[in-house]
């Protein structure tokens, strides 16, 4: 029990009785402030990559992009404090989050997609952020704990690569995470660190989602023949040997860098295309899984 004079309804590093709390109450009034925010968020899924450079923020914003899309109200947390590129690649660089109090307001990409990154803090840019694994702890509970986040359909949490202090904060603090999708690229040494984070998402007890094989051939802009630059059907084949979901293929499409590159969300755009089909193929398989569990989800309307 919380020590007499307590604000429950503040963080603990604010409130007047915090010299009084044990670090056992501190946790656990932390923990309840997150539950507490996250009650009216529906559905929780983290995007993991056991390796840097293999799509997994493209995937992320798109995906939630593409849900926001389909009329469900949609939350992004770019988890990556390092290198948090999510506001870049959605326009929304050079906005600052807004707060009352001890609480914060994320930023409103378009109607039912709101966003929430380091970057959006009105810090210098090009400063590094060096901080060690309490630091980033301590960050990752203030943005669970202190977004007012309101009633969503889904929070799309997007990590940094590896299976490091930012995914085992947010699989311990998030209460009820549906599942992580791991996006990897079809060679061999992506594939291998893909593998460890399906490990650590089963040694968590995080249901895996699917794995994503991403950068998946391309066609050529010449000849519409497919060129298989970092091969094809790894990620499939990762996905049969570990015994989870294969969620499909994304091929490559260099408009895909252009409208990161300008801060628009690919499925954004309104020419039809493979990788804009198989966006909305990985949705929708998603949603499927998500049916399966819950009566209520929509399908995606391609």
């Amino acid at each position: 029990m919380a020590s007499k004079g307590c604000e429950e309804s503040r963080p603990c590093d604010g409130c007047e009785a915090d010299s009084f709390c044990s670090a056992r109450e501190k946790e656990e009034h932390e923990r309840a402030r997150v539950n507490e925010k996250l009650f009216h968020i529906r559905h929780k899924i983290m995007i993991m990559s056991g390796k840097g450079g293999v799509g997994k923020s493209t995937v992320a914003i798109n995906l939630a992009a593409g849900l926001a899309l389909n009329g469900h109200q949609v939350g992004i947390l770019d988890a990556d404090l390092h290198g948090p590129d999510v506001p870049r690649m959605l326009g929304i660089e050079g906005r600052h989050l807004t707060g009352r109090g001890d609480t914060v307001d994320p930023v409103e990409v378009f109607s039912g997609f709101k966003a929430v990154s380091m970057a959006l803090l009105g810090q210098d840019p090009d400063k590094a952020i060096i901080w060690r694994g309490p630091l980033k702890h301590s960050a990752i509970k203030k943005f669970l704990g202190s977004v007012n986040w309101g009633d969503l359909d889904f929070l799309v949490v997007d990590l940094p690569p590896g299976t490091g202090d930012e995914p085992l904060s947010v699989a311990r603090l998030i209460n009820g995470v549906d599942g992580a999708v791991i996006v990897t690229t079809p060679q061999d040494v992506a594939l291998l660190d893909s593998r460890k984070a399906v490990s650590f998402s089963k040694l968590m007890k995080v249901p895996v989602l699917g794995i994503v094989e991403n950068m998946s051939g391309m066609a050529c802009p010449h000849c519409g023949e497919s060129i298989e630059l970092f091969k094809v059907g790894g990620g499939e084949k990762a996905a049969r040997d570990l015994g989870v979901p294969f969620l499909g293929r994304i091929p490559i499409d260099p408009q895909v860098v252009i409208k990161s590159d300008v801060g628009q969300p690919f499925v954004t755009d309104s020419t039809d295309s493979l990788v804009k089909a198989a966006f909305f193929d990985l949705m929708q398989k998603l949603l499927d899984q998500l049916l399966s569990s819950e009566v209520g989800v929509a399908p995606a309307v391609l």
